[in-house]
């Protein structure tokens, strides 16, 4: 008994330790986040610089957005990496497995909202649901929602733009990602994949045993998954900020207006295949589409691009390659497509 309880003490001290230490970086996070203003002000002004200026417009854009990008990353996917812990891709994989059509579709893309994954790092997550039985247009409506409307996306366009524009990604995000599984599904296109992939699929489903954490332990994934996620990141998401930064300061305010407005039919479709050659995840465009945006461009076709850029890249169909012929690639591409200028075209109809 003496045993158990010198075992116990330190876990509830650690515990303890954790929750005050996780309270207190709550707080300075609150602080930072609410004095962006302030110190990009401060900034500025000790530069030497004017905000009357493009140079120190675009230096206001890039100090007040890079400490803000980051800190709504380090939120969100800590958060996330908390929850994941609920979800490991053994019991992702057994939840999918085996779903009917519709069902599945929902699910996947779904669960794509808790992946913060690039197009190209989703990539081995579908290769491993198709592997465990998992049918494969349920696994295509994943492969569009996990790069497309992950917490990332979600968390920066509603820090950017509010709820309203976040919401209504979200849902005509998992819309493309559901009706796209859902078309490749019924296509029965399963003869198109390479056939190593072919021969995989006939293993048993995937099962999973889950064991009980800590929260101490939930806490510690939390932070093992801001320093992988977030070191990867962090280079796009300055990179971004600062192209968005010489378009928020040196470009004409009717400059991009003039074909990529609303009033533009063809921008929506251009500003997709503009996208197709670009890689970037969700954290480096948004930046740059806050920047358009602010510059006359209308926010359907923008977000068209985004979308297209991080849904869509060149990079994302060479990796597929590997495992898809080229007609399913094609279809794919084709699918999401449509769905994507969907989006950007209802976005420019009511907003």
């Amino acid at each position: 008994m003496n045993v158990e309880m010198n075992t116990v003490a330190p876990a509830r001290g650690l515990g303890w330790r954790w929750l005050c230490g996780t309270t207190a970086a709550a707080g300075l996070w609150f602080w930072l986040y609410g004095n962006l203003t302030a110190m990009a002000d401060f900034v500025v002004a000790a530069l030497g610089q004017s905000r009357q200026t493009a140079l120190g417009e675009a230096l206001h854009f890039f100090v007040y957005d890079t400490p803000k990008v980051l800190l709504l990353l380090t939120g969100i996917v800590f958060l996330m990496g908390v929850i994941q812990t609920f979800f490991a891709p053994e019991r992702t994989r057994a939840l999918l497995s085996g779903r009917r059509t519709g069902v599945g579709n929902v699910l996947a893309a779904c669960l794509g909202i808790v992946t913060p994954f690039c197009s190209c790092s989703a990539v081995p997550f579908f290769i491993g649901f198709l592997s465990a039985g998992v049918p494969l247009g349920v696994t295509f409506s994943f492969l569009i929602a996990a790069p497309m409307i992950n917490e990332v996306a979600l968390a920066l366009l509603f820090g950017m733009f509010g709820w309203q524009v976040a919401l209504l990604y979200l849902g005509l995000g998992l819309l493309v990602a559901i009706l796209a599984g859902l078309v490749i599904g019924h296509l029965k296109m399963e003869a198109h994949l390479e056939d190593w992939v072919q021969a995989i699929q006939a293993g048993a489903p995937a099962s999973f045993a889950g064991g009980g954490m800590s929260w101490v332990q939930r806490g510690r994934a939390g932070l093992d998954h801001v320093r992988d996620i977030v070191a990867k990141v962090w280079p796009y998401v300055v990179a971004g900020i600062a192209l968005g930064a010489g378009i928020h300061g040196y470009v004409p305010e009717d400059f991009m207006a003039s074909f990529m407005g609303k009033d533009v039919w063809w921008a929506v479709p251009a500003a997709v295949v503009l996208g197709v050659p670009m890689y970037t995840n969700a954290a480096g465009i948004i930046p740059v589409v806050e920047a358009l945006i602010g510059k006359g461009a209308a926010l359907g076709t923008v977000l068209a691009f985004m979308m297209s850029v991080i849904a869509l890249s060149a990079p994302e169909m060479i990796i597929l390659r590997k495992a898809l012929k080229p007609r399913l690639i094609a279809t794919f591409a084709g699918v999401a497509a449509l769905g994507i200028l969907l989006v950007g075209y209802v976005f420019n109809a009511v907003l």
